[in-house]
């Protein structure tokens, strides 16, 4: 028998939502767990485990809702993640 998967945080409200691209995102209020996904069927399951089953913790973004995984507060300060990006300009 296989044992299911933990819920990735402890958060009990998920955002739910489309991307500019037309595929469905998810992702917790505080932005450590989430995901994209090809409809909105497995968007809501994927929703609905991580929060326990509870309908009343997804919510639906109207517009467009891209996955931010950096708000969690653990993602490098924007100035680090340009340093190549940097060097190549300079060296152009």
């Amino acid at each position: 028998m296989r044992q299911a998967e933990a819920p990735c945080t402890r958060s009990s409200l998920f955002l739910l939502g489309q991307n500019r691209q037309g595929n469905w995102v998810v992702q917790d209020q505080r932005g450590l767990c989430g995901g994209i996904f090809v409809n909105r069927t497995e968007a809501l399951r994927f929703a609905m485990f991580e929060n326990g089953n509870r309908p009343q913790g997804v919510l639906m973004i109207p517009g467009v809702f891209e996955l931010d995984m950096n708000r969690g507060g653990r993602a490098k300060p924007q100035r680090q993640l340009n340093v190549g990006w940097d060097r190549k300009q300079r060296a152009a």
